[in-house]
């Protein structure tokens, strides 16, 4: 269990480490993407060391300390390094992977770890043979005291070092005493003050008297070196978060000290003593002075800021952590995390209770007891809602899959010598969970199409008078119960006249077939269909789209292909939006029940009253193509019925459902097919009735496929045409 949330956590942290950098090369450095990157990789590294997955601690040390000289301007970050940074992300990522799958002793690429490690060593190298930076020289004496001139002219106080001690929770497992090495520092000099930090400290219940739960702000006065001091903590330096700040610093790295503070946020004079920016006694006085002020008193900042104790600089940095630290613990209250597989558990309870409720109505309509009725359906309500809230658990945005893409994007645009940029839209659109999952691959597949063939080269774009970059979108949102998730490229269009010429030559239409686009573009998501006259590392061989289908079509999904020539192309994939529980209307066609899904269904007509022929209704003075469930199904014939249609919609198409009768509104739980009817068309799943049977449910956007396929075989213009003479 612990084995998994550390995988969980360090995904989520590569993540963001990921987005961090890939936003430093589209904006330029920025501190706090730094100091992003610097704080994945460090906790990446703690939470790995807690386990002793060596591998993955020894690796990221490296990379950690490569991003600590960057963060601290000692080491640029250039165009080749953020490429180096990405490249160990990866191999962080395959280091995870092979915890995940408990071989975390092999090394998953020996070759590659070597590679990168001597990259980054050779940096480590570089700077470490440059002068240290003037700000680690100590001051010499006879300088005015605690008054250094800054960048912002502003000035600083404290002409003693400050150290930040937060030493390893497991230090003392490691057989060190933290309190020697405050004693061996004290033989260097002497510590002025030093405030002891128990924010860490748990309940008594959990308290464990092995770990090290305390942290320490440390004033020292000491005429030795940086490097003399850092020297007192050789030991524990690898596993424990250590600054120090020389005298008279500047006012800028108290800020960085103060942001980088590990502890929750809390009032501001505390954050300023812990800071090393101001000390208790200072603290004291001006808290006496604020006490003793007429109401309402001038703030603590202000009167810090007045009375020269603290520069304005700091107080304002001060300020912004302790804003972060309410944020911050309002947004831990706003989110949990749970298991997947609990809300799993949760979600299929839920759907027996659906399905126990619809029971309980079925008895009680048998009963005819009024009160019994109301109470059922009183029922029923509640369990309507406790529903709708259950499966609002699973939805998250699809911003989990689109946040890969940049990186995606980047790597094979300079791969394929292409300029491409990246437009996201639609990222706060929510999903189910379990479909975002199985949604990565499919995406990736069109994607890297789209990018290889799609998109043409610069000088090509740019002899033709297109911009010389094309544009890659990425766009999602909700359209009549469905998610729509758009993969759209600006580049040549497909090519109409060679698929269909392929599909020939291979057998898959007859070269006096006729065929609508859709039709055509469909065919690109045949087993082994390719156009690509070269095969590339991307694509070529005609299997990525045959598995987009496959795997859209496994989540009751469907995909369809729009382009034009010269003007691009758009892959649309739309899906239902859990796979979980849905609103359903039920019909019957003899003694079967079927159930359509709720949104899917437009109006219901009855079949008598409208002119129909071959299979085609004529609605509102509209052809609208039908198909008999009795028929599609063989049911045996049930004499002489009264029929109903009924109209669904999917996406912008329209067909009819000729049933035998209507029931009603019914809250389904989907039930997978077994495997014997994986391959049965026009049903997506089945589900069980109040009273015991079972119903299926019907696969809308293939049926109105085959309707829309009939319609054209029939040569529809005719049809028409007869129907509206008569």
């Amino acid at each position: 269990m612990a084995r998994d949330a550390l995988v969980q956590e360090a995904r989520e942290l590569l993540a963001a480490m990921e987005q961090a950098l890939m936003q430093i090369e589209a904006e330029g450095q920025d501190a706090e993407a730094i100091n992003a990157v610097f704080r994945a990789a460090h906790t990446i590294k703690g939470s790995a060391g807690l386990f002793a997955f060596e591998r993955i601690v020894s690796f990221t040390h490296i990379v950690e300390s490569v991003l600590d000289r960057v963060r601290n301007g000692s080491q640029p970050l250039d165009a080749n390094l953020l490429t180096l940074l990405l490249e160990c992300s990866d191999y962080i990522a395959m280091l995870v992977d092979a915890i995940a799958a408990r071989q975390e002793e092999q090394e998953p690429d020996a070759e590659r770890r070597a590679r990168l490690e001597a990259a980054l060593t050779a940096l480590l190298g570089v700077v470490t043979a440059t002068p240290p930076p003037p700000a680690t020289v100590a001051q010499p004496q006879g300088e005015p005291q605690g008054k250094v001139e800054v960048e912002s002219g502003e000035s600083v106080s404290s002409d003693n070092w400050h150290i930040s001690l937060r030493f390893s929770p497991d230090v003392l497992r490691s057989g060190m005493d933290p309190l020697s090495f405050l004693r061996y520092l004290g033989t260097l000099g002497h510590i002025v003050h030093i405030v002891t930090l128990p924010d860490a400290l748990p309940a008594a219940a959990e308290f464990d008297a092995e770990t090290c739960y305390l942290g320490f702000e440390i004033d020292f006065a000491s005429p030795v070196d940086r490097q003399t001091i850092e020297g007192v903590f050789e030991f524990v330096r690898d596993d424990s978060d250590i600054r120090i700040l020389p005298p008279h610093s500047k006012v800028a790295e108290y800020i960085s000290l103060i942001d980088g503070l590990p502890e929750p946020s809390g009032r501001l004079g505390e954050i300023l003593v812990k800071g090393g920016a101001l000390t208790e006694s200072e603290l004291t006085r001006v808290l006496a002075q604020q006490a003793a002020e007429p109401v309402p008193a001038k703030p603590l900042g202000a009167l810090l800021v007045e009375n020269d104790v603290v520069p304005q600089a700091v107080v304002a940095a001060a300020l912004t952590k302790q804003k972060q630290g309410e944020e911050k613990r309002a947004q831990e209250q706003k989110f949990i995390k749970v298991e997947v597989s609990k809300l799993d558990a949760l979600i299929d309870l839920v759907g027996e209770l659906v399905i126990a409720g619809a029971g309980a109505n079925v008895v009680a309509r048998r009963q005819k007891d009024v009160q019994f009725e109301e109470a059922t359906q009183a029922l029923s309500s509640l369990v309507e809602q406790i529903r709708d809230a259950a499966l609002t658990l699973r939805m998250v945005p699809i911003g989990e899959v689109f946040q890969r893409f940049p990186r995606v994007v980047r790597d094979i645009s300079r791969e394929l010598g292409k300029e491409i940029q990246l437009v996201v839209t639609g990222a706060d659109t929510e999903l189910d969970k379990s479909m975002v999952e199985k949604l990565s691959d499919p995406l990736m597949h069109i994607v890297r199409n789209a990018m290889d063939h799609g998109i043409e080269p610069t000088e090509a774009r740019t002899a033709i008078g297109k911009p010389a970059a094309g544009t890659l979108r990425l766009n999602a949102f909700h359209e009549s119960g469905c998610i729509v998730i758009e993969v759209s490229d600006d580049g040549r269009g497909l090519d109409r006249e060679r698929i269909l010429r392929k599909a020939i030559e291979r057998g898959l239409v007859q070269p006096d077939q006729q065929l609508s686009d859709s039709d055509v573009f469909r065919l690109i998501f045949e087993p082994g269909f390719s156009t690509a006259e070269t095969v590339t590392n991307l694509s070529g061989r005609g299997v990525g789209m045959d598995v987009v289908r496959k795997n859209i079509e496994a989540l009751r999904g469907e995909v369809e292909v729009l382009s034009r020539p010269a003007q691009g192309t758009t892959v649309r994939i739309r899906l239902p939006l859990t796979l979980a529980i849905i609103d359903g209307f039920q019909v019957m066609t003899g003694e079967a029940v079927f159930v359509i899904p709720l949104d899917l269904v437009i109006e219901c007509v009855d079949v008598s009253s409208h002119d129909t022929r071959h299979n085609i209704l004529k609605l509102r003075g509209e052809p609208l193509p039908f198909v008999r469930l009795r028929e599609l199904f063989e049911l045996p014939e049930a004499g002489e019925v009264r029929e109903s249609l009924v109209v669904v919609q999917y996406g912008q198409q329209r067909a009819g459902l000729v049933v035998d009768r209507l029931v009603g509104e019914f809250q389904a739980v989907i039930k997978p097919l077994g495997v014997l009817f994986s391959d049965m068309k026009g049903i997506s799943g089945s589900t069980i009735l109040g009273d015991g049977r079972v119903a299926l449910i019907l696969d809308v956007p293939h049926l109105i496929q085959r309707t829309a396929r009939a319609q054209a075989a029939q040569s529809w213009p005719r049809q028409a045409s007869a129907l509206s003479d008569r």
